[in-house]
């Protein structure tokens, strides 16, 4: 009888250190509203401009000049719906809205495969381009014209 209860205590001594360090190693939690958040600043840059229109307007060209088919573009609502055909679909989605009475926030929405592009690299891409052609526009330049 003392041989099987000190088998048990040796049993447990040895297995009780284990799933302690365990529980050491589970990730930690990250919060969705964290994780959302973030993503939105990514996707999100405010422009000194009122005209809503102008910006929805470059955002067409930016986006043709990237290689996108427009789909579908609403003024009313302040939004263009792209689609970019390469191996896989990726699909594009531009927000345009007032912020203040000065400026005015652009949000640019990527699915590839029909998953959320929350690559940082690949919104800066577009909002670069978006931004020389906004200061194109308000300088009116014509991008196109020679010695410029």
């Amino acid at each position: 009888m003392f041989t099987r209860q000190l088998m048990a205590l040796v049993v447990c001594m040895a297995f009780t250190p284990l799933t302690m360090l365990s529980g050491c190693n589970a990730a930690p939690k990250v919060n969705d509203a964290e994780v959302s958040l973030k993503l939105r600043s990514i996707q999100t840059r405010s422009y000194d401009t009122t005209n809503a229109n102008n910006a929805l307007r470059v955002a067409m060209a930016t986006l043709q000049d990237l290689g996108f088919v427009i789909d579908n573009a609403d003024a009313d609502l302040g939004t263009v719906t792209a689609t970019k055909l390469d191996n896989a679909a990726t699909k594009m989605t531009i927000t345009v809205r007032a912020r203040g009475k000065t400026q005015i926030l652009v949000r640019a929405n990527a699915q590839y495969k029909l998953l959320a592009v929350d690559d940082p690299i690949f919104y800066q891409q577009f909002f670069t381009a978006y931004s020389k052609s906004m200061f194109l526009e308000a300088h009116e330049v014509d991008a196109a014209a020679p010695g410029l």
